[in-house]
């Protein structure tokens, strides 16, 4: 696709007069930023969408695209997750589903039990669940065990039991004990208290097979979180290239599926357009820069509001981390302009008194603690914020011997404190300017590590969380930029060829002319 100082073009005669991207309003990002994402061919194919007439998707390929997805987003998760791990399903508590669950496993021990107490007893039931737990012991096996595989395959013979069973000879609690036994070499150390609640048992046989396989699940879930921990350097070495490869064969079953990506792009790339400026009289028209693009791409990816456009889907895989980092830096924008406000409207009172700032500071911040709550209202917050912050000035200015504020003063500085809550605040609006164009700065860096301390005039009061924001901001970018970066250069490439004229066509010669001799 064109680059910084290529132009697109219908041949390879075309003149450099021709339509093109303004180098002039090329961002400095174009020159600077890696070029790998979008010149790079390291997709297992090409990563564009088929020409051909789009068809409608069979069930089997929508329900393929959907094991593919849940699988790319597993995968991401436990990549880019270090503290990813399984539990053990729950059901909630009140849900119909754990009322039936827990009522049929209720009749089958009670129908264990009623067999077990029988004159002679029947351990059909019982047999069924040694070797049910003989299986799960296998599976924690390494391959290399076999001295410990022999042993369970000895220790759970199931039809040497079946003979002990017609015989009468059968010992089910010394098969339940060398079970615990087991367990206890196999289980991780976390599980030893488990273990030893097992061996000191004192309840029926039924009650002890009943705790051995709530045990069993515990370990089954230590088992694969050990597999993911021991997988995951693995997996990061190969993380781009699969999730990229994923993608596209998501892509491939459901040629929709960058609806709203292109969408987000081509947003972004409007915006760009409408202002850049015109250069009819070189007949070029100026575009704005791949890089260019993307990066303020990036930059409203971070200011997303949900409720008027879907979030893009190469964007799905981070939703929650990507959520996590608006809400805490709508919290600390918040912190801030609370900070601006009543050092303006206290004035030299409260200037120079870090321990004042820094604990208004903090007291604001866990007053605005729930922002990713849904039901979170700044408004309600913001009142608090203000009683909170009357009463911590009013405190301060009597211990160093100045004057309380006034009630006049104290319901100016409420006021302006809760009216950060509209969007067309003043306060508000200039914060989230600078923090965006700081964002932007960093976004547009190849070396942003350097200047995330850098924070512009106004923002110094939350240097530290706008640094360590930025920093998660930054890492989720970059690791998008690389698996998406090919679907992303495709979308663009479109974009800029679309609103490129074609190039003039010649005009026709001038038919020769008689000269005009005089007599």
């Amino acid at each position: 696709m064109p680059l910084n100082n290529e132009r697109p073009s219908s041949s390879d005669g075309e003149s450099s007069s021709s339509s093109g991207r303004c180098d002039s309003t090329a961002s400095a990002s174009d020159t600077d930023c890696s070029r790998e994402s979008f010149t790079s061919d390291g997709s297992s194919k090409h990563c564009t969408p088929s020409s051909s007439p789009p068809k409608t998707p069979t069930l089997d390929e929508v329900m393929g695209s959907a094991r593919d997805l849940s699988n790319l987003s597993l995968f991401h998760e436990i990549v880019v997750n270090r503290d990813f791990h399984l539990e053990p399903h729950t059901i909630p508590e009140d849900s119909l589903w754990k009322m039936v669950r827990d009522n049929v496993h209720k009749a089958f021990w009670d129908i264990l039990e009623s067999e077990l107490n029988d004159d002679p007893p029947e351990y059909q039931q019982a047999i069924k669940l040694l070797e049910e737990i003989r299986e799960i012991l296998l599976s924690f096996l390494n391959p290399g065990s076999n001295r410990m595989r022999t042993q369970i395959l000895e220790m759970l013979d199931m039809d040497l039991i079946r003979q002990q069973v017609d015989n009468d000879a059968v010992d089910i609690a010394g098969l339940a004990s060398y079970v615990i036994g087991v367990m206890g070499k196999l289980c991780a150390p976390v599980r030893d208290h488990e273990i030893k609640k097992l061996r000191e048992s004192t309840g029926n046989i039924v009650t002890l097979f009943r705790e051995i396989f709530r045990v069993l699940d515990l370990m089954k879930a230590d088992i694969v979180n050990l597999t993911i921990d021991n997988l995951r350097p693995v997996m990061q070495k190969q993380s781009v290239e699969y999730e990229r490869t994923k993608f596209q064969s998501i892509l491939d079953k459901t040629p929709g599926a960058l609806k709203h990506t292109a969408a987000w792009i081509k947003m972004t790339f409007e915006e760009l357009l409408s202002t850049m400026p015109s250069n009819q009289g070189k007949g070029q028209l100026c575009l704005p820069g791949p890089f260019q693009v993307l990066n303020v791409a990036f930059v409203h990816i971070l200011m997303w509001d949900y409720t008027e456009h879907p979030l893009p889907e190469t964007w799905m895989t981070d939703e929650g981390r990507l959520r996590e980092v608006q809400a805490q830096l709508r919290q600390w924008q918040a912190v801030n302009e609370v900070l601006l406000i009543v050092h303006s409207t206290v004035g030299g009172a409260v200037q120079g008194v870090a321990a004042l700032s820094e604990r208004l500071k903090r007291m604001t911040a866990v007053l605005l603690d729930h922002t990713r709550n849904p039901s979170f209202s700044l408004q309600d917050a913001l009142v608090d914020v203000s009683a909170q912050t009357c009463s911590e000035l009013n405190k301060s200015l009597a211990e160093r011997g100045y004057p309380t504020l006034s009630p006049a003063l104290q319901a100016t500085l409420t006021g302006q404190i809760c009216s950060i809550a509209r969007k067309d605040n003043p306060i508000r609006t200039l914060v989230e300017d600078r923090v965006q164009h700081y964002f932007t700065a960093l976004i547009c860096d190849p070396k942003p590590q350097a200047r995330l301390e850098q924070t512009p005039a106004g923002l110094t009061a939350i240097r530290s969380e706008l640094a360590s924001l930025a920093a998660k901001f930054l890492s989720l970018v970059n690791y998008n930029k690389g698996v998406y970066g090919p679907f992303y250069a495709d979308i663009i490439r479109k974009l800029m060829f679309s609103n490129s004229p074609p190039p003039p066509s010649p005009s026709p010669p001038s038919p020769p002319q008689d000269s005009v001799t005089s007599e």
